[in-house]
């Protein structure tokens, strides 16, 4: 039987960091599994990957489904080998407190938290088996300074940080990589397109973000950049 071919999986990259995170690692020639629920969005990535396209497998996944998660993941396995995970897929609203309905703050907690413990749970067996793997979440400046109007946000991304951070010295000295990536503003489609003309010259490039988280992902030492965070050479929005 052939070996399995290594894979990166990345959720959410039908757009902002999640799809230059595809980009980035396709075009340097590493396979991606990349999931996301507009699944239309992922096969225009694919096209226009051009001549890197066979690095990149789409497919539709709601990180909110644990069982659809699941059985995702024990259909890839027959034929890849997910040496990385890379938690990116994250929703927002930029409301007050008081004005964040019981939905909307369920919604929120579900993806960027519950999403990210579950396809944490599903990859981790299987590095802990191996003794070796690499988990990557993308969070957020809200975990270390305070956003008005981000409450249920920085609870999610917040309660992300916690668990990994926990996580990481349960697994330390079994080879598994677990990094928090940090950024601040960043130019995604979560901002609106009058936020980004006002600031444009204060936000990140998610292409950039993505070429450092290559580059994290890259180096294989005895160290590890355990948490980074990233910040517009201006400062915070």
């Amino acid at each position: 039987m052939a070996d399995k071919k290594n894979a990166v999986w990345i959720t959410g990259t039908s757009s902002g960091i999640g799809k230059a995170l595809a980009v980035e690692f396709a075009r340097n020639n590493i396979f991606v599994i990349g999931t996301a629920r507009r699944l239309e969005l992922l096969f225009k990535l694919k096209k226009d990957l051009g001549e890197h396209e066979n690095n990149f497998e789409p497919h539709q996944l709601d990180v909110t489904d644990y069982s659809a998660i699941d059985q995702f993941y024990k259909k890839i396995l027959s034929n890849y080998k997910v040496d990385c995970l890379i938690n990116n897929a994250g929703i927002t609203s930029f409301k007050k407190a008081i004005d964040d309905s019981i939905e909307e703050i369920e919604n929120i907690l579900r993806v960027n938290l519950f999403g990210g413990i579950y396809t944490i749970k599903t990859v981790l067996p299987e590095m802990l088996e191996k003794q070796s793997g690499t988990i990557i979440n993308i969070l957020s400046m809200v975990t270390k300074k305070v956003f008005t109007s981000s409450s249920a946000y920085t609870a999610s991304k917040s309660g992300l940080l916690g668990y990994t951070t926990v996580l990481r010295e349960e697994v330390r000295g079994k080879n598994i990589r677990i990094i928090n990536v940090l950024p601040g503003a960043t130019v995604t489609e979560i901002w609106s397109n009058e936020v980004i003309r006002k600031h444009r010259d204060s936000m990140m490039d998610a292409e950039e973000i993505a070429k450092l988280i290559f580059r994290l992902y890259s180096e294989k030492s005895n160290m590890i950049a355990e948490e980074i965070i990233l910040r517009p050479l201006k400062g915070d929005l």
